[in-house]
């Protein structure tokens, strides 16, 4: 199960250092987690600031 960033996103970048697997990138001006590439870790969702990340 894929995490997925939700309608809160402000776009602000903070998941994506922290993604091991680089799914996250921008889409739409927001963020955007690869469901492929994702491997369910939830370290993208621990430095959501708006908490807008949660699992799908």
């Amino acid at each position: 199960m894929a995490y997925k960033v939700g309608d809160a996103c402000i776009n602000c970048g903070s998941c994506d250092s922290e993604c091991p697997t680089e799914a996250i990138s921008e889409k739409d001006n927001a963020r955007w987690i690869d469901p492929e590439k994702c491997q369910d870790c939830g370290s993208c969702s621990s430095v959501c600031p708006v908490e807008a990340i949660t699992v799908e």
